[in-house]
């Protein structure tokens, strides 16, 4: 699965100077949250103090549009405060671009694992159950999956990087009780609070792998009958065969819905409470008038970013069940393919583009 892919010298290139594009593409989006985090405070301290400018309510509306979607930070050489525009329009164009280059470094990680496998498939004389959904779909599914959560684990790095400094920062403005008199009370909040979560989504999802793995093999088998039976159907896709298989499918989705119900009750409660916390904690500091309105939006969105990327894996916890399913799939492939594969260095087949 990685060998074919990180340990290949045709593949190097892509593996390598195609990993580091799109960390070095992180990294710059990254920036622009943080240039962006900023730009919150002054838009929200503008909105707060409005009534000054009752008097002179057009250099107030002047100053409004320019932190919206004035240009003259670019026109000035960069220098002074950036708009939204300025800070938005770029980071637009480049997550798109990252995006499409993401899709298509995921294709070819897929095509070094197909052709790694297909080869040594043939030589195999013995049946390997559900080797054609290993090899077609298994293969895209775990490139797929793992570069995703790869990407998202060192955006959260590089986001905890950027974020954490400010967030410490502002663990000085909070002003409830026992949190105010610890230095950098946000953070180890966001932390803790995280790491709850995570052990809780562990244990609350602890038997959906198992049952993604099951579910995948009644699929599997379902979908070989019917595959059969296009070539011949007096002897498979027989509507009682079909049926007891597809029975099967179904205790397996039903089963699997309810544990995927209470995972998502826990989930659903734990984003919408994380979504007020940072208000919770610094809604007193604005009562007292130790913040303004763009502190307060400016420690939300730190607040959000740090605690997203503390909780990366409890919100992809859905996609690593998938994942160590595919994984544990084609784990048994490849054992299966080394126990009876038998070694024909002719019978490779060409991979397109050599």
């Amino acid at each position: 699965m990685f060998h074919s892919f990180f340990k290949s010298k045709k593949w190097a290139r892509w593996a390598y100077g195609g990993g580091s594009v799109l960390i070095l593409s992180l990294w710059i989006q990254v920036q622009f949250t943080v240039a962006i985090n900023v730009w919150y405070k002054g838009f929200y301290d503008l909105l707060q103090n409005a009534k000054d400018y009752y008097e002179k309510s057009d250099e107030g509306i002047t100053l409004f549009y320019d932190k919206l979607v004035g240009i003259d930070y670019v026109l000035n050489g960069f220098e002074g405060e950036p708009s939204f525009l300025t800070l938005a329009f770029p980071y637009i164009i480049i997550a798109t671009i990252t995006g499409w280059f993401t899709r298509v470094y995921t294709l070819q990680w897929r095509e070094a694992i197909t052709f790694n496998f297909i080869p040594r498939w043939r030589s195999v004389e013995e049946e390997i159950e559900g080797a054609s959904q290993r090899i077609q779909e298994d293969c895209y599914k775990f490139a797929d999956i793992v570069q995703s959560l790869g990407l998202q684990v060192v955006r959260a790095i590089m986001t905890l990087i950027a974020f954490i400094p400010i967030l410490w920062s502002l663990s000085d403005k909070v002003d409830i009780p026992i949190l105010r008199d610890i230095e950098g009370s946000l953070v180890w909040l966001a932390f803790l609070v995280s790491l709850g979560g995570l052990v809780i989504s562990w244990v609350v999802g602890s038997k959906l792998p198992g049952l993604e793995y099951n579910n995948q093999k009644v699929e599997a088998a379902f979908r070989k009958d019917l595959v059969l039976g296009e070539d011949n159907k007096a002897q498979y896709a027989q509507p009682e065969t079909l049926f007891e298989l597809f029975t099967g499918i179904r205790f397996n989705y039903r089963r699997l819905f309810w544990h995927y119900g209470y995972f998502d009750l826990w989930a659903i409660f734990y984003d919408q409470f994380m979504s007020i916390a940072p208000y919770l904690i610094m809604g007193p500091s604005l009562f007292t008038g130790k913040i303004l309105l763009g502190v307060m939006i400016q420690v939300s969105n730190a607040f959000a970013k740090v605690h997203g990327s503390f909780s990366l894996f409890l919100h992809n916890w859905t996609r690593i069940t998938e994942l160590r399913s595919i994984y544990r799939r084609i784990h048994e492939f490849e054992h299966n393919l080394r126990k009876y594969e038998k070694p024909q260095p002719n019978s490779a087949l060409p991979i397109p583009g050599e």
